[in-house]
């Protein structure tokens, strides 16, 4: 009898998993997929995020298991168009050109920081629209090299310049309505090096003028109108001497910048870095917040773009008087927790163009503080018209990827063994 009644509990144990385990099957197999899964909802391969999307993680932040991870910039203009370029806010790469795996073209193993992942091309096709770069005079030529001293080496350098600005240039060429800013960290001493490389990179005829720029802090002219102009193209050089002889903006006489490095991510502070006017000063109509670390580690980027970035954009705001930055420049601009520099930039351009929590809350022609309901953020993929995430890129370090044919194999095994067991006790 004893034996009877433990074979029956046996039995209703074997079907209760049975049925657990085919519940579970069952709802794994509809899971979202094939482009179906939204942000922050559990991913498995780069093909099941929506558009704007990838499947990332991010273990700093305790979120070990893959999920759909914000990759892509809604374009404020196409919400909000019309006003001055300097009412924006447009995301930046720092050191844009120094991309983890990038080719060895001068022989030796590089020996120097890596700040992104991806290629140029695709930091613009995701709503990049400013590239810090550092050139050099290198090998008879102008160079993009990550270095120190102000000389560019085999073991710090990465690419002739011109490579990248033909990157800009197609992408210009392609989207009539974009602008792009370059801020060189110039070491170039050639003469007229700049004006040549730009030239030959056929990027002369989107320059905005010098001439044209405002000097005493008044708008910049409107987006519709350098459109229209074709002066989509704003290149500053750090170099003083420039302006002068090549007609290449001082970056400092245009635009105020806080420190760069640590410095620059320090919560509750925000001061002006040295070659910069103080960020109150009125005679700059252009604010740029650098927000990264002096040592970039791909791993921490994800933790450094959630909370901290929105606490330093808040502390950078109030230390400028109340004017939002126009450029907020960043490591590794894809990893985060969920919306990272993203869901910041609509933040900054959403209290800015129409005084609503996100720049998706914005009412084009409604009076200012006229917001849409948005109370839900992080919810819905990007919808501005950058395109859609390429899905070339490769983070480094996020989560292996749970193929849907790994539940198959494992959830097919286990009912298997459960019939096998349930007809050897009946």
């Amino acid at each position: 009898m004893k034996k009877s009644l433990l074979l029956v509990d046996a039995n209703e144990y074997l079907l209760l998993l049975l049925f657990v385990s085919a519940t579970f099957f069952f709802f794994t197999s509809f899971a979202c997929s094939n482009g179906g899964c939204q942000l922050l909802e559990s991913c498995s391969a780069a093909t099941d995020c929506a558009v704007g999307l990838y499947c990332g993680n991010c273990a700093q932040s305790g979120k070990t298991q893959p999920f759909c991870i914000r990759g892509q910039a809604n374009v404020p203009t196409s919400i909000i168009g019309g006003l001055p370029f300097n009412k924006y806010t447009w995301l930046v790469t720092h050191n844009a050109f120094s991309i983890v795996d990038a080719p060895l073209l001068t022989g030796p193993e590089r020996i120097t920081f890596y700040n992104q992942e991806d290629s140029v091309t695709n930091q613009l096709r995701n709503g990049v629209r400013g590239l810090m770069l550092d050139m050099y005079d290198f090998e008879n030529d102008i160079w993009l090299c990550h270095s120190f001293h102000g000389q560019c080496f085999n073991i710090t350098a990465f690419q002739p310049a011109i490579n990248t600005l033909r990157e800009v240039e197609a992408f210009l060429s392609s989207n009539p309505s974009e602008i792009v800013t370059i801020i060189i960290e110039d070491y170039v001493h050639t003469p007229k090096g700049l004006n040549k490389l730009f030239m030959d990179a056929g990027l002369d005829k989107y320059w905005f003028p010098v001439s044209k720029m405002p000097k005493k802090g008044e708008d910049w002219p409107t987006v519709t109108n350098m459109a229209q102009d074709n002066h989509r193209l704003l290149v500053f050089t750090s170099d003083s001497s420039k302006e002068a002889s090549e007609g290449v903006a001082y970056q400092w006489r245009y635009m105020v910048e806080n420190d760069p490095g640590d410095p620059g991510i320090q919560q509750g502070s925000c001061q002006n870095r040295k070659e910069s006017k103080s960020l109150t000063s009125k005679s700059s109509s252009l604010f740029l917040q650098n927000y990264f670390p002096t040592m970039p580690v791909q791993a921490e980027a994800c933790k450094e773009h959630s909370t901290p970035l929105m606490d330093m954009v808040g502390t950078c705001y109030k230390a400028a008087g109340n004017v939002m930055p126009n450029f907020l420049a960043v490591n590794f601009y894809m990893r985060s927790d969920g919306g990272g520099v993203f869901d910041a930039l609509d933040r900054m351009n959403g209290q800015t163009l129409c005084g609503c929590v996100s720049i998706t809350a914005c009412q084009a022609g409604a009076p200012f503080g006229t917001c849409r309901n948005n109370a839900v953020l992080n919810s819905t993929s990007p919808t501005g018209p950058s395109g859609s995430f390429s899905g070339t890129v490769q983070l480094t370090g996020s989560a292996s990827r749970i193929k849907p044919t790994s539940f198959l194999v494992i959830y097919g095994f286990q009912f298997f063994v459960i019939l096998l067991v349930l007809y050897f006790n009946t």
